[in-house]
């Protein structure tokens, strides 16, 4: 391996960006250069940073020591910052001639979703939910690893015990090892959040809360399906059905997914619901949920016009306090053939008809 410069000149100013390079040998006696590591662009002032913020865990010493990393002498040459005398008890010296790349592993990403996760107050949350089980089984770092692998690398649980863990640093940031990872473990422990699901948002609307100062009384709901390519018959309770699909697969069973957020995208609840659910039928319970949870208030709520029945919108406007809301209901005019577009707010009915759509429209 060795280091590679490349300079590009900017306004006058050279900027000099720095990698690690491997020269690879090919069956036709060619060598080939593979990028083992980009370094970015380093200035004198940005080394010396690096150089102030590299720590050494030593064997022996419980704490680690602050030392300069100081690259073989062509790093310096194009650079010149001003490094601590090559003899100092605090510089290391690399030879990257000799250096080898093993099991490199993500870590910036990682880093960061633990530092969120810890911000959202949910390692306390779950470590008092989740305890360890008879066997040592750490389910609340096993779930802290596939909700940062759930944002950083989207897949299925046996991508992340096949490939992706081995792949990020999350044992390392979890002072954990690949039993986290194990296949049977990563699908139970989604069983083990159920009973928790209620307290988790009433948890999570704190955080939101004392954060970012969100609001929630505007709430937009809707609903959508996934479908599943396995063949029936199922158990009598089990929630894949055939129903009307949004993807347009009719030939597979699906579940309905119905969800409630604020208009930042901060979800307040979820529910998913067996695949042949008529979209009429879920308000009625989605505004008792809330209500049970959350208590009463004066929300908005904002949804498609296939969801609400008058039924349901009468009984929105008599409750106490009322249920304010909007929603959309075009209708097509039998004599005109134009459309009427209906928004209803509140207690009382406001609406804005179009008897003559404008052209184009």
């Amino acid at each position: 391996m060795f280091l590679r410069c490349s300079t590009r000149k900017k306004n006058g100013k050279a900027h000099h960006y720095w990698s690690i390079v491997e020269n690879r040998r090919v069956a036709d006696g060619r060598v080939l250069q593979r990028h083992v590591l980009y370094l970015g662009e380093i200035s004198g002032g940005q080394q010396e940073a690096w150089q102030k913020s590299i720590e050494v865990f030593e064997d022996g010493h419980p704490h680690p020591r602050t030392v300069a990393l100081l690259p073989e002498q062509e790093f310096g040459a194009a650079v010149e910052p001003a490094a601590p005398a090559p003899d100092a008890p605090s510089v290391i010296r690399i030879r990257l001639a000799e250096m080898e790349l093993r099991r490199p592993r993500q870590w910036g990403a990682c880093w960061l979703a633990c530092h969120l996760y810890a911000q959202l107050g949910l390692d306390r949350f779950f470590a008092e939910r989740l305890p360890p089980s008879r066997k040592g089984t750490r389910w609340d770092l096993v779930l802290q690893t596939l909700c940062a692998y759930r944002l950083i690398d989207p897949g299925s649980e046996w991508r992340l015990h096949r490939a992706w863990f081995e792949r990020s640093a999350m044992a390392d940031l979890l002072g954990a090892d690949f039993a986290l990872a194990e296949s049977h473990k990563l699908y139970e422990c989604h069983d083990l959040l159920l009973e928790h699901k209620a307290a988790l948002f009433s948890h999570l609307q704190e955080r939101w809360k004392d954060l970012f100062n969100a609001r929630f009384e505007v709430l937009l709901y809707d609903l959508t399906s996934t479908y599943f390519e396995s063949d029936p018959p199922f158990a009598d309770d089990d929630k894949r059905k055939f129903g009307y699909s949004r993807d347009k697969r009719s030939d597979c069973v699906q579940v309905v997914i119905a969800l409630v957020i604020t208009p930042e995208g901060f979800p307040l609840a979820y529910e998913v619901m067996a695949g042949n659910t008529s979209d009429k039928t879920t308000l009625r319970g989605f505004l008792q949920k809330i209500e049970a949870q959350y208590g009463k208030a004066e929300r908005i709520w904002i949804m498609d016009r296939g969801i609400p029945t008058e039924e349901v919108l009468a009984e929105m406007r008599a409750s106490d306090p009322p249920i304010h809301y909007l929603v959309g209901t075009p209708k097509p005019l039998e004599q005109t053939g134009s459309a009427t577009y209906c928004a209803t707010v509140g207690a009382g009915a406001c609406r804005h008809r179009s008897q003559t759509p404008a052209p184009g429209r």
